[in-house]
């Protein structure tokens, strides 16, 4: 499927509700939890998230228009949200996600991205040149793979409560040469 902006927003704009409605009033047994080593919990999900609103998407996508591949990217700290977000809670960071978002939702609206722009380019300190539709592409399959993120850590919680099911859940991570049956 080619990407078009207005699809694009229709999952960007959705986010911070689906994790508001996933996460607001959850106890810390579910939102404070993780599913291994080097995982995020859901609350480091959202941080994260919201570290992607204030330094990533829209600052790279004004790079691009603004100044092209001659200005490279800055490099995005992926895990900045442990420090900053010490001693938050999740009402706190699920509200100022949907601010940011919202803002950069608006912006993203006013930048008349015709076919032409969305193919102009910037570059990434790790990829090299990329275009401005594969940066929004981008940000798109982002939260839709954090949204699935939160739900895998979340379900994790119980993985040892699910008996025999486990086999046909396949959101609980399996051991190595394990797999699922996806009959139901």
């Amino acid at each position: 499927m080619a990407f078009e902006i207005k699809r694009s927003l229709e999952v960007l704009e959705r986010t911070p509700r689906v994790l508001r409605e996933m996460l607001h009033g959850m106890s810390n047994f579910w939102t404070l939890s993780n599913y291994g080593d080097a995982t995020f919990s859901p609350f480091d999900v959202v941080g994260h998230l919201i570290e992607g609103e204030r330094h990533d998407w829209m600052v790279r996508a004004r790079v691009v228009l603004e100044r092209g591949e001659g200005t490279p990217f800055k490099p995005f700290d992926r895990y900045a949200m442990y420090e900053w977000s010490k001693d938050r809670s999740m009402e706190d960071l699920l509200g100022e996600f949907a601010t940011l978002r919202d803002r950069n939702v608006a912006d993203l609206r006013a930048m008349d991205l015709t076919p032409d722009r969305l193919d102009m380019t910037g570059t990434h300190p790790a990829f090299g040149m990329v275009t401005l539709r594969q940066l929004l592409a981008t940000w798109v399959v982002h939260d839709l793979g954090h949204t699935h993120q939160i739900a895998k850590a979340m379900a994790y919680q119980y993985r040892n409560e699910v008996g025999p099911w486990a086999e046909y859940l396949t959101i609980l991570p399996r051991a190595e040469g394990e797999h699922t049956s996806l009959r139901p």
